[in-house]
């Protein structure tokens, strides 16, 4: 009897080619490593029962048609049990992915519309989606009718693509590999997709995904890539399944994936718009202080007042009228840090002349500074600018200040002297 000729091994390398291939004839993406990462996302999901973490993916824009929906379009033909939804109950989602068909690969369109400003919220929803990029992630439900009801654990690990306009909460952001799309210029152009034509042409691609993938069960499960220099943390947690499938799929995926990873993270980072109290103590740090020893909270806000491209003219708090910062504000901002001591940072007296003003101590805020403030290179905090007003030696802060307590007047700006 001859035996049954067995089938050659699936090329991975070569596959991967094919989906990107695929997703470069309906997308425009801004980068040639979005391409990338997409393509090893759409394997990756295949893997869920090999993986202890997996990467969201988010596609977000500032403005409509930019591609954001098309991508989702192309990922639901070559996923695994792929579901869209545009808006879903914490509950419901629970349930689809503790369901009998099996993990579901959950696409996510419109997700501003969820997180956004007037979206209230949805706590439960971002709850889902920050555990649910581990395996194991569980949340505890009530599940019966009435007097009959049960505690029961649901399972939240899934893989998720998102998106939506504008931006997500930063615990959101940071779980997720982040494709900033934008409108295509006039010289870009893809091809129209037609879902009843190309929807069976990403089905056969998905279908050779799975047999490929489900070849790479154990080497997956094993692996622990080599991460890029630098990158660490969460931003590991996201690429480690990624670089796994690069690895498994061999050729120049295993570069070109480490390339990307540095890359896409790169892009996110500098695209990150930190809180306003990292914002505030950067400013601090890089605009008002700039090496000297303490400082008037008076000097801090004029100086922070004037800044063209700061927020702190235009403040907002609890859905409040717009005003300027003020010394109750900073000192409620600064408080969330502490000191190296580890008691909260507040204002203290500063002896100026006969008069002792409140203000900030610069010891009080170094650790602060090292610990949630990037490094800033172009800049050696060794000596005042001379945007920086500060009081002459022997002169009282309230002599600089006609009319007002908290604010110097432009005129009255001093020469940088340090305050013995």
């Amino acid at each position: 009897m001859n035996a049954t000729p067995t089938a050659p091994p699936i090329d991975g390398a070569a596959l991967l080619d094919e989906v990107e291939a695929f997703h470069r004839r309906f997308n425009v993406f801004p980068t040639e490593h979005a391409y990338v990462a997409v393509a090893l996302w759409d394997a990756h999901a295949h893997l869920m029962d090999a993986l202890d973490g997996t990467a969201r993916i988010a596609f977000l824009s500032p403005e409509p048609g930019s591609g954001k929906s098309r991508a989702l379009e192309i990922i639901e033909t070559l996923t695994p049990r792929a579901a869209t939804t545009v808006n879903a109950s914490a509950n419901a989602l629970f349930r689809l992915v503790s369901a009998d068909e099996g993990t579901p690969t959950l696409l996510f369109d419109e997700i501003d519309t969820v997180f956004g400003p007037k979206a209230g919220g949805n706590e439960e929803v971002r709850g889902f989606l920050n555990s649910g990029y581990r395996r194991g992630a569980k949340s505890l439900r009530c599940v019966g009718d009435g007097s009959e009801q049960k505690a029961a654990f649901f399972p939240s690990f899934c893989a998720v693509a998102m998106a939506g306009l504008g931006s997500l909460p930063d615990t959101i952001l940071t779980r997720s590999v982040i494709i900033r799309m934008r409108k295509k210029a006039p010289n870009e152009k893809c091809e129209p997709y037609r879902r009843r034509v190309h929807e069976k042409q990403g089905h056969v691609l998905r279908d050779r995904l799975a047999e490929w993938t489900g070849t790479l069960y154990d080497q997956v499960a094993d692996a622990w890539p080599e991460m890029p220099e630098g990158v660490t943390d969460r931003p590991a947690d996201v690429w480690e399944p990624l670089l796994a499938v690069a690895d498994a799929a061999g050729g120049d995926w295993p570069e070109r994936a480490r390339k990307a990873c540095t890359e896409l993270i790169k892009a996110a980072s500098s695209n990150e718009e930190a809180s306003l109290g990292v914002r505030l103590l950067t400013d601090l740090r890089d605009k008002v202080f700039c090496g000297v020893d303490k400082m008037p909270t008076a000097a801090i806000l004029e100086v922070l007042l004037s800044l063209d491209d700061a927020p702190w003219a235009d403040l907002s708090e609890d859905g409040q009228a717009i005003k300027p910062l003020t010394a109750r504000r900073l000192s409620k901002l600064l408080s969330q840090y502490v000191r190296p001591d580890n008691t909260p940072i507040k204002p203290k007296g500063i002896r100026v002349g006969s008069t002792t003003p409140k203000g900030y101590y610069a010891e009080d805020l170094t650790d602060a500074w090292n610990r949630y403030c990037r490094p800033d290179p172009g800049k050696a905090a060794t000596s005042a600018t001379s945007a920086t007003p500060q009081v002459n030696e022997g002169e009282s802060v309230a002599e600089t200040l006609p009319g007002t307590r908290h604010m110097f007047t432009e005129s009255d700006t001093r020469t940088l002297r340090s305050v013995v």
